[in-house]
C-alpha cells in the first residue's frame, strides 16, 4: 500500500538533486534536505490525520487505500514549499 509514498521518496531525492546541480548549489545538501523534509512531512500527516480517520473508514478497501495515500501527497506538497525556498536563498546568495 505504501508505493506510491516510497516511489515519491525516490523522486523527490532525484528532483532536489537535479535542481541542486541546475542552480550550482550542493546536491546532496539538497537532495537529503528534501527527503528528511518529506519524510517529516509523511510521519507528522500519517501519525495526526490518518490515525484520527482511519476508524472512520476501517469498513471500505478503497477508503483505506485512499487514506494512506493522503500522507505521501501531503508529502509532496511540503517537498515542493520546500524546494521553493531552497531555491530563493540560493538566489539570495547568488545576489549578494
Amino acid at each position: 500500500m505504501l508505493h506510491l509514498a516510497r516511489f515519491a521518496a525516490i523522486a523527490v531525492l532525484i528532483w532536489f538533486y537535479m535542481t541542486a546541480k541546475e542552480k550550482g548549489q550542493p546536491p546532496i545538501n539538497w537532495a537529503v534536505t528534501g527527503l528528511i523534509g518529506y519524510w517529516i512531512a509523511w510521519w507528522a500527516v500519517k501519525l495526526t490525520v490518518v490515525s484520527a480517520l482511519s476508524g472512520m473508514v476501517a469498513k471500505s478497501a478503497t477508503g483505506t487505500f485512499l487514506l494512506v495515500q493522503v500522507p505521501a501527497l501531503c508529502a509532496i506538497g511540503a517537498a515542493f514549499l520546500i524546494r521553493k525556498k531552497l531555491i530563493s536563498n540560493a538566489a539570495e546568495k547568488d545576489a549578494d
